[in-house]
């Protein structure tokens, strides 16, 4: 598909087909990279709008939610992507909305020492808004909108983004936009 071709097929709402593993920026004490579990559901609007909910949890079978948030802003498109034919390179700006929530006790325990500062306590159930602010456990400094050099491929009624680096590093910058494709969402409706 061309840009224009993904453009057309991508508005809907699509979600993870099961909890989702991802390698991360933390290690675990042997040196081991840590995973980290997610679920998402993704709105494409046809202005080029995104709305993107991301639940964590601690465990791989997305039984303990741990944090979710939501997150709205637009998408760039910057043409094909090689990873595969009718990929498209699409650059994610969060800059509308970024929103936590602490889902569990342990995690409002990390935000109380990592985030306090420029946020009210955090308590489970209780969301706060990052957009623009420095926020520690997410490496974001203050004014700085969340960015993301992705892609999206769309294939069968399923929707594919980058998959994380095996080292755990974002897609922070160009020169870490994702070169393999994503455990798929499946469109919704």
């Amino acid at each position: 598909m061309t840009t224009e071709q993904t453009k057309q097929a991508a508005p809907g709402r699509w979600a993870s087909i099961a909890p989702e593993v991802r390698p991360s920026a933390f290690k675990n004490a042997d040196g081991s990279i840590k995973p980290f579990y997610l679920s998402r559901r993704f709105d494409y609007l046809p202005d080029g709008r995104f709305e993107l909910e991301i639940t964590n949890y601690a465990d791989a079978g997305g039984n303990v939610p741990l944090v979710k948030m939501n997150i709205r802003g637009h998408v760039e498109w910057r043409g094909p992507h090689p990873v595969a034919d009718g990929a498209q390179q699409a650059d994610f700006t969060a800059d509308e909305a970024y929103d936590v929530t602490p889902l569990h006790a342990a995690f409002v325990d990390v935000l109380n020492r990592t985030a306090a500062e420029g946020y009210e306590p955090w308590e489970t159930g209780r969301t706060q808004s990052i957009l623009k602010k420095a926020f520690a456990p997410f490496g974001l400094a203050d004014g700085q909108l969340f960015k993301e050099y992705d892609l999206i491929y769309i294939r069968d009624g399923l929707m594919f983004w980058g998959a994380r680096h095996v080292d755990g590093r974002g897609f922070d910058t160009e020169a870490n936009r994702p070169a393999h494709l994503q455990i798929p969402m499946q469109k919704l409706g």
